[in-house]
């Protein structure tokens, strides 16, 4: 006995795939192509075995508390701005933190201004010469939109202010510029029209029309102003600086001394730190840097020639004679 053949089944249709699916997710940012590293002392692109100027090679470099400001000195007492570009390209953290990934761009910084610090100078007094190489960078807080920063060479602190100004153009003025003026006065409608159009006579020196002055357009421009200069108060080459968290103070460092001043006096400073001894024979070491603690206005340290850091306390004492070593 022939049994029925079984009917033949069509293939139950497969679930689409997730690429097929209404609702896409969102393509994930790609990874940014790792940094390619050299090692260059000066600005812009060198071929192999061109010539670098010694007054390029870039001898200090800082950046802002925020990281948006990038400042730069070198050996010929230039000071370089740059400002940071790509984190106006972004979103805010939040809005990152919703797409649950990390933002993987490098930072970008571009060309902002740049201004002569410092000049070449002679001490006739100790028939020295002092460069203009800086030495150090310091930024200062923001105000009013304005920056604010200390640059040191050897001998001479330079405090600066960079600030945006907006400078406005004017048109439509009252006079006419483009007729001649007669008879020497100034060229313009009223001068030159005897009458106006109802028949009566113009007074001398009248304008028939006053039309006020528009704003047409605003240019921005960065003015660079130095505004306090604090010199002859180092004997010996300034190696450091730094800012105090008050805002109003900061200190300067040279091998045997350490001075505090006030950023609006600059003709006056305090001798805070003194390790020159009464005969120099006796002098084992040297203050090779210093440095506020970035929150307590009262706290600074100090190191030596010999590798190790003191710590002290402005409380203490107008002369700070001691300190906790490290």
């Amino acid at each position: 006995m022939n049994g029925a053949a079984a009917p033949e089944r069509s293939p139950s249709p497969s679930p689409p795939p997730p690429a097929q699916a209404q609702a896409q997710a969102p393509p994930s940012p790609s990874p940014a192509q790792p940094l390619e590293w050299r090692f260059s002392q000066v600005f812009g692109e060198r071929s192999a075995g061109e010539e670098v100027q010694e007054v390029d090679i870039i001898s200090a470099i800082e950046f802002n508390k925020s990281g948006h400001h990038l400042a730069t000195g070198d050996r010929g007492g230039r000071v370089v701005l740059f400002e940071r570009t790509d984190v106006k390209d972004h979103a805010c953290r939040k809005d990152a933190e919703k797409a649950d990934h990390s933002i993987s761009r490098h930072p970008e910084f571009r060309y902002k201004t740049e201004f002569q610090s410092h000049e070449p100078e002679f001490d006739y007094l100790k028939s020295l010469e002092i460069e203009e190489k800086i030495n150090q960078i310091k930024w200062c807080q923001a105000a009013n939109g304005a920056l604010y920063l200390l640059s040191t060479n050897d001998k001479t602190i330079k405090f600066w202010k960079v600030q945006e100004k907006k400078v406005k153009k004017l048109s439509e003025m009252n006079l006419d510029r483009s007729a001649a003026p007669a008879n020497g006065s100034p060229g313009g409608v009223g001068y030159l029209s005897p009458s106006l159009s109802n028949g009566n006579a113009l007074k001398p020196g009248r304008l028939p029309l006053l039309r006020l002055p528009v704003v047409t357009s605003q240019e921005t421009s960065l003015a660079t102003s130095c505004r306090r200069v604090y010199a002859h108060a180092h004997d010996y080459h300034i190696n450091s600086i730094s800012n105090n968290s008050d805002g109003e103070t900061f200190i300067s460092a040279d091998d045997l001394r350490i001075n505090l001043w006030n950023l609006e006096i600059s003709n006056q400073s305090f001798n805070i730190i003194d390790v020159k001894p009464t005969n120099m024979e006796d002098l084992t070491e040297v203050i090779t840097s210093a440095e506020f603690h970035p929150t307590h206005c009262n706290t600074l340290a100090y190191s030596s020639s010999k590798g190790s850091i003191r710590l002290v306390d402005l409380r203490q004492s107008a002369l700070c004679d001691t300190h906790y070593q490290m």
